[in-house]
């Protein structure tokens, strides 16, 4: 099922910032859904919130692939 069929908006694409590492996913009370970049945390240099979608970022690092113990 896709989101519009069960009447809940999909969030849009965050470019680079979807397959990155410092992504952190924050929801409000009212539904609304923000991309926050960790490394603003400690580098001023990259915003907060950046602007959507983020087509290029000199701080992006792809997720590492999850590791499965055996």
């Amino acid at each position: 099922m896709t989101a519009d069929i069960l009447g809940v908006m999909a969030r849009p694409p965050a470019g680079l910032c979807d397959s990155c590492r410092h992504q952190r996913v924050v929801h409000n009370t009212r539904g609304s859904m923000f991309s926050l970049c960790e490394r603003s945390r400690r580098d001023p240099a990259y915003p907060r919130y950046p602007r959507l979608p983020v087509v290029e970022c000199p701080g992006h690092e792809a997720h590492r692939p999850e590791v499965s113990e055996r």
